[in-house]
C-alpha cells in the first residue's frame, strides 16, 4: 500500500480512514481485531481529555497574565495622577517604578497575538511609562548638574599690555615693545592626566543608569538618547556662554578688529584647553557610567551632545586662518596651532570610533590651516620689513621703532620655538631666503653660511628658524642702512646705525635668542656696532682736533668744521676749536644713545680723543696765548662732554669761562 508511505500525522490520517472504511463494509471482527480497536479508543479518549486540558490551562494562564496587566498597569497609570516626580520621592520609589514597567514589558512578550485588545491596552501603557521615564531622566539629569568651573585650569596666554600684538604693522611699534616678553612661564602647559570631574551628581547615576536600561530595553533607546544630548548640550553651550565664547559667523570674526579679535582668541585659547583636557573627557566618562556596556549609544550620546559646541569653537579657529594675515596676529596664531597640535591626541583618543570621525577630521583641517596662516604672516613679515619706508629722519638717531618692533617681536616668537622650526620645516624657502643686495656696512651673511653656523650655547638647532631670523636681520639692517641715509650730517648716520645695531645685539645677547642665531652672529654684530662708534669718532672729532695740529695739517674732513686751519697762529687755532667744539655740543647734546653703558662708552672714547689732543696743545701755548682766546680748561672739556647723547640739545654761551 503507498498510502503508507507517508509519515507522521499524514500516516494516521490514512490509517484512520482505512479503519473506518473497513467497519463500515460489515464485516465480521476477530476477537483479536475487537481488542486492538478497544485499545485504540481508550488512547483516543486520553487525548482528547489531554487536548481540553491544556486548552483550559492556556486559557487559565491568559486569565492571570491579563490580571497582572491590570495590576501594573494600574501602577503605571496611577503615577500619572501624580505631578511630582517619582525619583524625588527617593530610588526606592523609582525602582518599584522601573519594576512595573519591566514587568510590563515581560507580559507584552508572553501574551498571544489573538489577543489584540489586551496587547494594544499594554502597549499604550507602556508607552505611556516611557513617556514618563523620558521625563523623570531628564528631570535627575537637569536637578543633578554640577557646575564646570575653570578654577583648576593652568594655561599659557600672551597678556595684551606687552605690547607687540597691539601696534600696527604701518608703524612697526611706535609705542615701545621694550618690556615684550611673550609667556613668561614657557612650561605652563597643564598635564591633564586625565583630570574628570563630576558634571551630574554621583548619587543619581545608578538611578540614570537603571532608567537607561529600562529604555533601552523597551526600544526607546533613541528617546534616551535625544534627552541626554539635549540636557548635556544645553550645559555645554551654558559653560560657553559664562565665560564669554559667542557664537560667531565666519563673517562675524573677519569684520572685528584686532582688539576684539585677540580678546576672543584669548577666550579661545583658555576654553578650548579646559574643554578638550577636562570638560570633553568628563562628559564622556559620565556617558560610559550611565550607558555602560551599550558602547554605541554611550558613544553617540556623547557626539551628539558635544558635536555643535566643538564645532562652533573649530569654526572660530577657521575665521582666523582665513583673516589678513598681519604680522600682530602671528603669535596669537601661533598660540591657536600650538595648542592645537597639544591636544590633538586627547581629540584623536575622544573621537576615536566612527562616530566622532567628522569632528576629528574637522579638527585636523582647522588645525592645518591655522599651521599654514602662521607660516605665511611669518614668511610676509620679511617683506613688511623691506617695504617700511622713512620720508625723514628718526629724531637724535637714536632706536627706530622699527628696530625695535622686529627685535621684540623675534624674542616673543622664541616662546614657540618649537613649533614655528617645524612650520617652516615644511617650507621650500628656497626664494623667501634670498637677501637683497645690502650696501658694504652691512655685508648681510648668506643663508648657506648662516646654516651652519656653530652654537655653543645650546645644544638645540632650530636650523630653519634660524635662517628665516637671520634673513629678517639682515633684511632690518639693510632697511637701517637706508634710513641712515636721510640725516645729512655723516656722524649723526653713524650714531644711527650704532644705537641700532647695538640694540638688536643686545636684544640677542639677553633673551633667548642667543641660542637662536648663536655665538658668531653675536661676534659679528659686536664688531659691527664698535665699527660704527670708531667712524663716529674719526667723523666728529677728527675735523676738532685738527685746529690742535701744530704742523697745519687739519684735515678738513667731516662737517668741515677744520677746513682753512693751516699756518693759523695758537690763538686763533684755539678760537677754531672753541667754535668747532661748541658746534658738536650743540648738535650732539641733542642726539640719544638711549643705552646708559654704550652713551659712557662713546663719551668716554671721546674724552680721550679731545682731551689728549686738548691737553697737549694747551700746555704747549698756554704762557704764549692770551686767557680770553682759551675758553676751557680740561676739566671743562671732560665735563662737557658728559652732556652728549642726552637727547636735549643745549647751547654754550660765547662768553662761557672756567
Amino acid at each position: 500500500m503507498g498510502e503508507f508511505e507517508v509519515d507522521g500525522e499524514d500516516k494516521l490520517i490514512v490509517a484512520a480512514k482505512y479503519l473506518v472504511k473497513e467497519l463500515r463494509s460489515g464485516k465480521s471482527l476477530t476477537k483479536n481485531a475487537k481488542k486492538v480497536l478497544g485499545n485504540l479508543l481508550l488512547e483516543l479518549s486520553r487525548v482528547v481529555i489531554a487536548e481540553d486540558t491544556q486548552d483550559r490551562d492556556e486559557e487559565d494562564e491568559i486569565g492571570e497574565i491579563e490580571e497582572r496587566l491590570n495590576v501594573v498597569s494600574e501602577k503605571i497609570m496611577t503615577r500619572e495622577v501624580d505631578e511630582s516626580m517619582i525619583w524625588d520621592l527617593g530610588s526606592d520609589e523609582g525602582n518599584l517604578y522601573l519594576d512595573a514597567v519591566n514587568e510590563l514589558r515581560s507580559l507584552i512578550d508572553r501574551l498571544d497575538g489573538s489577543e489584540e485588545l489586551s496587547l494594544r491596552k499594554a502597549h499604550d501603557v507602556l508607552q505611556t511609562g516611557m513617556a514618563r521615564l523620558e521625563d523623570e531622566f531628564k528631570h535627575l539629569l537637569v536637578e543633578n548638574r554640577l557646575p564646570f568651573e575653570l578654577e583648576h585650569s593652568s594655561f599659557r596666554s600672551i597678556e595684551a599690555d606687552h605690547g607687540v600684538e597691539e601696534e600696527s604693522m604701518a608703524s612697526f611699534g611706535a609705542a615701545s615693545t621694550e618690556d615684550l616678553i611673550l609667556g613668561s612661564n614657557n612650561d605652563s602647559r597643564r598635564n591633564s592626566g586625565d583630570i574628570v570631574v563630576d558634571l551630574v551628581s554621583p548619587d543619581v547615576i545608578l538611578d540614570l543608569k537603571n532608567i537607561v536600561n529600562t529604555m533601552i530595553a523597551s526600544g526607546y533607546d533613541r528617546e534616551c538618547i535625544q534627552v541626554c544630548t539635549m540636557v548635556r548640550k544645553d550645559a555645554l553651550d551654558e559653560f560657553l556662554y559664562n565665560h564669554e565664547v559667542e557664537k560667531l559667523s565666519i563673517e562675524d570674526v573677519l569684520r572685528m578688529d584686532w582688539a576684539t579679535l585677540n580678546t576672543n582668541i584669548k577666550k579661545w585659547v583658555r576654553v578650548m584647553r579646559d574643554i578638550v583636557q577636562v570638560y570633553l573627557l568628563s562628559e564622556k566618562s559620565l556617558d560610559n557610567q550611565i550607558f555602560g556596556d551599550l558602547n554605541e549609544i554611550g558613544l553617540t550620546c556623547f557626539v551628539d551632545t558635544v558635536k555643535a559646541p566643538m564645532m562652533q569653537l573649530l569654526n572660530f579657529g577657521e575665521a582666523v586662518s582665513l583673516g589678513p594675515r598681519q604680522p600682530e596676529k602671528l603669535l596669537r596664531i601661533l598660540e591657536m596651532y600650538e595648542l592645537a597640535s597639544e591636544l590633538l591626541p586627547e581629540i584623536d583618543a575622544l573621537f576615536l570610533d566612527h562616530p566622532g570621525s567628522s569632528v576629528r577630521t574637522e579638527y585636523r583641517e582647522v588645525m592645518r590651516r591655522l599651521g599654514d596662516c602662521a607660516r605665511t604672516t611669518f614668511l610676509e613679515f620679511k617683506s613688511a620689513i623691506a617695504a617700511d619706508v622713512s620720508s625723514h629722519p628718526f629724531p637724535g638717531g637714536a632706536v627706530h621703532p622699527l628696530t625695535n618692533y622686529v627685535m621684540n617681536y623675534l624674542m616673543a616668537l622664541t616662546d614657540f620655538k618649537h613649533t614655528l622650526d617645524s612650520l617652516l620645516m615644511e617650507h621650500d624657502d628656497a626664494e623667501d631666503l634670498t637677501i637683497p643686495p645690502s650696501p658694504d656696512i652691512i655685508n648681510p651673511v648668506m643663508v648657506e653660511e648662516e646654516s651652519t653656523y656653530e652654537n655653543s650655547s645650546s645644544p638645540e638647532k632650530f636650523l630653519a628658524m634660524t635662517r628665516h631670523f637671520y634673513s629678517i636681520t639682515s633684511v632690518l639692517e639693510a632697511n637701517l642702512q637706508e634710513k641712515s641715509k636721510l640725516y645729512k650730517d655723516v656722524s649723526l648716520q653713524h650714531i644711527f646705525l650704532l644705537n641700532n645695531i647695538h640694540y638688536m645685539t643686545r636684544k640677542v645677547l639677553k633673551s633667548e635668542l642667543r641660542h637662536i642665531f648663536g655665538d658668531k652672529w653675536n661676534r659679528k654684530h659686536t664688531w659691527k656696532f664698535q665699527q660704527q662708534a670708531t667712524e663716529y669718532e674719526r667723523a666728529t672729532w677728527l675735523p676738532v682736533l685738527s685746529f690742535l695740529k701744530d704742523d697745519g695739517s687739519g684735515s678738513g674732513s667731516g662737517s668741515g668744521s677744520g677746513s682753512g686751519s693751516k699756518n693759523l697762529r695758537p690763538r686763533e687755532r684755539f678760537q677754531g676749536f672753541n667754535t668747532a667744539f661748541e658746534e658738536v655740543y650743540k648738535a650732539q647734546t641733542g642726539w640719544l644713545i638711549s643705552d646708559e653703558g654704550l652713551r659712557e662708552d662713546v663719551r668716554t672714547k671721546a674724552s680721550m680723543w679731545v682731551i689728549q689732543a686738548y691737553w697737549t696743545f694747551y700746555s704747549r701755548h698756554k704762557n704764549s696765548v692770551s686767557e680770553r682766546y682759551i675758553k676751557y680748561t680740561t676739566d671743562d672739556i671732560e665735563r662737557l662732554l658728559l652732556d652728549l647723547f642726552a637727547g636735549s640739545s643745549k647751547s654754550l654761551n660765547n662768553s662761557y669761562r672756567r
